[in-house]
């Protein structure tokens, strides 16, 4: 028996199928998501609640003329397959395949490349705007969850939107839930309204009382639109968006074709900016999403048949950097009644759950608001609590000005937790965490740290807490290579860098998750009888001067070696550093991130790509010293010849 998804390409092919083929359609697309997601890890919950919905949105509009923006994007797999990538659908976040988030790279149907939240109305708008002003006549379309819509941005742009009176669709996707629980009184808003009788339910009902009526009839029964509306307005509690002077439809059932299909066409052409709430069920049509859909947000491998999450046999339970801090923090906590936390929507990501759940009255996630968090931290600090941020490297930039201006400025005591520092694989470039040095070290009043490993990390939380001021913490999504985690804390003195292994014929100078890659690197060096010093640095701000100074004054070859942006990067603290003191910054070479977005794959493949594995540092240290050999030779062999 042929399947309807094989038919289906583009989505000119779904608009030859009838409504009634629709829901076998949504059947085979949920089938064939989790088919792929099993094999090769995804977002899944997500994508398997929005399948009618995209659906009925590429059956009701034509977005190669008209545009659908996706907030976040993880939910786009389904518009993925319906827009001519279902057969490179199972190369989805692998290295040189598919983004797991919509990419204007890929396709036509993504008119841009996104990965984080609370963007998509603005978005929306502008184009509407241009639209506008350009003369051409189409639909936009922002589809938002129930925890973007109340992200900063994301009400920002409703309020903007309200005023310009611009047409656009804002099509909110409420299934209660972000990545974990939706959180804050917008969401305890939206579960009032899901509480109420659904639109589509009201409008059944007054039609039938008018169809009824005997004197009225049908002629009455042209004036239902406005009679529906009229009680809408009194019935349901979406006043919040009509007071903004935005139309407000909803909510209706996500699940149901006839109603999406039928709503869709009603609302599609009116004038001005509109809010279609949606209901849907994450992780919808495969029951263990449904009964966790935290946990297959992004699970691992698993059975399609059952949802168990593989294993691979006999594999080492090793410890994430995640953990270390999550357990610390909770150790911290324990000991100090003023220590604190808060994270933006992502308390299961950066480790704070079990933070959370331990101590509830101290946790504070604000959802998808990291301005606000930032700026909550502020006033903890002042009010004499001592503030954890877990947020990652990536999401912290969308709050830089709280940082200069709620934390350095105020000289709060403030220690950010940076998870996803540096190349973070599959998710890409919207996530890799590359910047964070460069943003953060420019600032006054701010320490900056990375550990070289778990025990490390650990003491480092330690040390920002007893410093009382502001810190950040930068660490990789990868495990420790620490076989176990010290019970005791180690002391060292902010600034302070530490020699691991000593030679005499140059220097790595590693910062964070690169410090063990270079110990590896010495050993190939050293079985080509090349001896270099490693050197942890720990610090990025401040940087050990005075040890830093001594290398270049006493080495060939100094190689700064981070997994960060080389622009504005450690390597550069270092060679400013060099360069003020008037010392030879021709020593010094820097290896990192090239300037360039890196594209998605497996972070030790995209580190080995750009020569950040331990061969890659050592071929290119090697290479510098031939270079370095043969220019020093023609110097020699030039001085010579001026001599004669």
């Amino acid at each position: 028996m042929s399947k309807l998804l094989d038919s289906v390409e583009y989505p000119e092919d779904l608009k030859k199928l009838k409504p009634a083929d629709l829901p076998k359609l949504a059947a085979e697309i949920r089938e064939f998501i989790v088919d792929a997601v099993s094999k090769n890890p995804g977002h899944l919950s997500s994508n398997l609640g929005v399948v009618e919905l995209t659906i009925a949105l590429h059956y009701c509009f034509d977005f190669k003329r008209d545009k659908i923006i996706w907030d976040v994007g993880h939910q786009a797999y389904v518009h993925k397959i319906l827009t001519g990538r279902k057969s490179k659908f199972p190369t989805l976040r692998q290295y040189k395949g598919l983004s797991g988030f919509p990419d204007k790279n890929e396709s036509p149907y993504d008119p841009f490349t996104c990965g984080h939240s609370g963007n998509a109305i603005s978005a929306a708008l502008g184009m509407s705007c241009a639209d506008s002003i350009l003369g051409y006549k189409r639909s936009i379309v922002a589809v938002v969850g129930d925890g973007a819509i109340g992200a900063g941005m994301s009400l920002e742009a409703l309020n903007h939107a309200g005023d310009l009176k611009k047409n656009l669709l804002v099509v909110l996707n409420d299934n209660e839930m972000s990545i974990s629980n939706t959180v804050g009184a917008f969401s305890k808003y939206l579960n009032k309204i899901r509480t109420a009788p659904l639109y589509a339910d009201i409008k059944k009902e007054i039609h039938n009382i008018l169809n009824v009526l005997p004197v009225f009839g049908k002629p009455v029964g042209k004036t239902l639109e406005h009679a529906v509306e009229l009680i809408r307005r009194g019935a349901i509690p979406g006043r919040i968006f009509e007071d903004l002077g935005i139309n407000y439809f909803g909510p209706i059932d996500g699940h149901n074709f006839q109603i999406l299909i039928e709503t869709l066409n009603d609302i599609k052409h009116l004038e001005g900016p509109v809010v279609l709430h949606v209901i849907t069920e994450k992780g919808r049509g495969f029951e263990p999403a449904c009964q966790n859909p935290t946990q297959y947000h992004s699970a691992g491998k698993f059975e399609m048949c059952n949802g168990k999450i593989l294993h691979v046999a006999d594999e080492p339970k090793n410890i994430s950097y995640t953990k270390v801090f999550g357990d610390t923090l909770i150790e911290l906590a324990k000991a100090d009644l003023k220590v604190v936390g808060i994270t933006a929507a992502m308390p299961d990501g950066t480790g704070i759950a079990s933070f959370g759940k331990k101590f509830p009255d101290r946790f504070y996630d604000v959802g998808i608001c990291e301005q606000h968090g930032v700026g909550l931290a502020n006033g903890l600090s002042v009010g004499g609590l001592k503030p954890f941020v877990a947020i990652y490297s990536t999401f912290l930039q969308r709050a830089y000005d709280q940082v200069f201006h709620d934390i350095c400025l105020q000289r709060n005591g403030v220690v950010f937790a940076l998870d996803r520092a540096g190349i973070v694989g599959n998710d890409g470039p919207t996530h890799n965490g590359v910047f964070d040095i460069a943003y953060l070290r420019n600032l006054p009043e701010i320490i900056l740290m990375a550990p070289k490993d778990g025990n490390e990390l650990k003491s480092m939380l330690k040390i920002a807490l007893d410093s009382g001021k502001a810190v950040a913490i930068r660490y990789p999504k990868e495990d420790i290579p620490d076989k176990e985690i010290n019970p005791q804390y180690k002391t060292f003195e902010i600034g302070k860098a530490e020699v691991l292994r000593k030679g005499a014929d140059g220097v790595l100078l590693a910062y964070g998750a690169m410090v063990y890659r270079c110990l590896h690197a010495a050993e190939k060096l050293s079985e080509k009888g090349i001896e270099v010093t490693v050197v942890n640095a720990r610090f990025a701000k401040p940087l050990d001067k005075a040890l830093i100074l001594e290398l270049v004054r006493n080495h060939k070859l100094i190689a700064t070696v981070e997994d960060h942006a080389l622009m504005g990067g450690f390597g550069s603290a270092v060679l400013e550093l060099v360069s003020e003191e008037r010392e030879d910054a021709g020593k010094v070479i820097r290896m990192g991130i090239p300037d360039r977005f890196m594209e998605h794959g497996p972070r030790n493949l995209i580190l080995k790509n750009i020569g950040l594995d331990e061969d890659g540092i050592a071929d290119k240290f090697i290479a510098t010293l031939e270079l370095m050999d043969i220019h020093s030779s023609f110097t020699k062999a030039g001085n010579r010849r001026l001599t004669v």
